[in-house]
């Protein structure tokens, strides 16, 4: 009998039990480590901040699904990973012992590293289901009282796709309200041209987003290093490529939401060899610790390097597509050793995002995601929009039903005709 623990119930870590579940041996036992009970679909978050959705609509109890799969779920949460023990010692001091650990558990947000940034400072945030419900009560104020609007990311961050969402989803929502005319947006971002995305750009997402921006009267600064936020504005100083500074912004805001910095969870931060410096999990090709082989990452919580050269820290997506494909890889090497086969499966790093604009939105494809690339495509249209609630419907109803097929997804790589970016590659060089 082999037991698995997997650290963190996000998109990657719920996916993972289910099809974690549906491969390991009768005897074989699985246990979810979450703070916390409840799945939140993450990409609805912006919906949220502006009113579209409530958090009932995006969220899910996990108790009864996993209960019914003959999963174990410990919400207390993991206050430290001890990988020389085999063992995770959770918040409140029971042990989880194991002989396979997959940590997903998604990313910490660093609003410390900007004094007056956050939802408990001056600035708002859609990363969490909490966070974005603040920023519609803030939002509520904004109606009231209309004035400017800063959004973006600070430097550090790893995920642009929410920050661009939220500011035309915004822009959509006070059109809507007959406001729009009343409450100029500024974009910040540290990324070197509009569109970067943190993949040094994919298609032409520089065109079409600088596009439509320009179309939706956003102003923005890139290479922006946001030094801090006071009640009402915000402070940014806007680099050359050497990193010295060529202007110096003073933004009055009446609401701003930005993105923080990422790094690794505390039950992982600076174990030798687990984590890099920043508190990422570190892992090979097979989503495989080098160190510690029987510890697994996958998701936003991996190391993985910058694409491209930046003067600021511009962080690599890992999220969506991504993540499943880690989640399948991850799956079947854990199942692979416990055959006692080596693992071979290798997780295809591709991006393939749905950018909502609240009325249509772009998508794009990059395969692989590092360049250069065997497809590099970007499109703008209504039909995204259209998507992304679909993706949306569906993959809570996935969730709900405690299903990990990927039908919905090939569905949506069908239409962009790019159905094997999906599939998982077998390393048969070892």
């Amino acid at each position: 009998m082999s037991h698995v623990a997997i650290l963190g119930a996000g998109l990657g870590g719920v996916m993972l039990a289910y099809e974690m579940r549906a491969k390991l041996r009768r005897e074989d036992c699985l246990t979810v480590v979450n703070l916390g009970t409840i799945y939140s679909f993450v990409p609805s978050n912006p919906w949220i901040a502006v009113g579209w959705r409530q958090p009932k609509d995006i969220t899910v109890d996990l108790v009864p699904i996993l209960k019914s799969r003959g999963i174990e779920l410990r919400s207390e949460g993991a206050e430290r990973v001890e990988p020389t023990l085999n063992r995770v010692r959770l918040n409140g001091g029971d042990i989880v012992d194991y002989d396979y650990l997959v940590i997903a558990t998604g990313p910490d947000l660093a609003f410390d590293e900007v004094p007056g940034l956050g939802p408990s400072a001056h600035t708002q945030s859609v990363c969490q289901t909490d966070h974005a419900l603040q920023a519609k009560a803030t939002l509520d104020k904004l109606v009231k009282a209309p004035g400017p609007v800063v959004i973006g990311a600070v430097q550090g961050t790893s995920c642009y796709g929410p920050a661009y969402e939220f500011a035309f989803i915004l822009g959509a929502a006070l059109r809507n309200a007959r406001m729009r005319d009343q409450v100029p947006i500024t974009f910040v971002t540290p990324e070197p041209y509009i569109g970067h995305l943190g993949l040094d750009g994919v298609g032409d997402t520089k065109g079409l987003m600088e596009s439509a921006m320009r179309e939706r009267h956003i102003k923005w600064i890139t290479n922006a290093r946001t030094t801090k936020a006071d009640p009402d504005r915000l402070f940014v100083e806007q680099v050359n490529e050497d990193g010295s500074v060529k202007a110096t912004h003073e933004l009055p805001f009446a609401f701003s939401m930005l993105l923080p910095a990422f790094r690794g969870v505390p039950a992982v931060v600076g174990i030798e060899g687990l984590t890099n410096a920043r508190g990422f999990v570190i892992v090979d090709k097979h989503q495989r610790n080098p160190t510690f082989p029987n510890v697994f990452g996958l998701g936003v919580c991996v190391a993985i390097p910058p694409v491209g050269k930046a003067p600021l820290a511009v962080g690599v997506p890992k999220t969506g597509f991504m993540i499943e494909s880690m989640v399948t890889a991850t799956a079947q090497n854990i199942a692979a050793l416990l055959k006692g086969e080596e693992p071979k499966a290798v997780a295809t790093w591709n991006a393939v995002c749905l950018a909502d604009f609240g009325d249509d939105g772009i998508a794009f494809v990059a395969q692989p995601q590092i360049p250069p690339r065997n497809v590099n495509w970007a499109s703008q249209g209504k039909w995204v929009h259209a998507a992304k609630i679909g993706f949306e419907k569906y993959f809570l109803r996935k969730v709900r039903q405690g299903k990990a097929d990927t039908f919905y997804e090939n569905l949506v790589l069908d239409m962009l005709g790019i159905r094997k970016l999906k599939e998982i590659h077998i390393d048969t060089a070892e």
